[in-house]
């Protein structure tokens, strides 16, 4: 596909101006398909899909967490692990206003706030990660070492 073609998200201005290398993946999305539809319309392994999930811990203050898009997040292990009594998922409505994005098109780089970020440790093992790149169907494969250069994320071990 034509470069021109791409969306001109503020996640790949983001990854643009910190001289991130990565390429942009299309994919034909899919309402409720999450990683597993990604994967498999990218010809990749679901471990190597990365989702970004925007959630509160009990003050309201919202914080990112990236994780492997074949495992859940433990949110129990999470709180004890950012020292909050409780992380709950933010609402559609409320991942829209912290981030500018929406719900299936979230993407960690270039979000409306500041958020805490928080990444599966076994994420930044990974040479190769696919992850949101703005809007839904519409991924930018980058290097896990790019992930951490650029967000500086709080590694955690929180999945199951």
């Amino acid at each position: 596909m034509p470069k021109d073609k791409f969306p001109a998200t503020q996640a790949v201005r983001f990854l643009k101006e910190r001289n991130v290398l990565f390429v942009l993946r299309l994919y034909k999305y899919q309402e409720k398909g999450g990683t597993g539809v990604a994967a498999r319309e990218l010809g990749v392994d679901e471990h190597l899909v990365v989702k970004t999930l925007v959630m509160e811990d009990d003050t309201g203050s919202p914080l990112l967490m990236l994780m492997h898009g074949d495992k859940e997040v433990s949110t129990k292990a999470l709180a004890r692990t950012v020292g909050a009594r409780a992380i709950t998922p933010c609402s559609a409505e409320a991942a829209n206003r912290h981030t500018g994005y929406t719900v299936g098109g979230i993407s960690p780089f270039g979000t409306r706030k500041a958020m805490r970020v928080f990444v599966e440790a076994s994420v930044l093992e990974l040479p190769r990660i696919y992850i949101n790149a703005g809007k839904r169907g519409f991924l930018a494969e980058i290097s896990a070492a790019d992930l951490k250069r650029v967000l500086h994320p709080t590694p955690v071990t929180v999945a199951i």
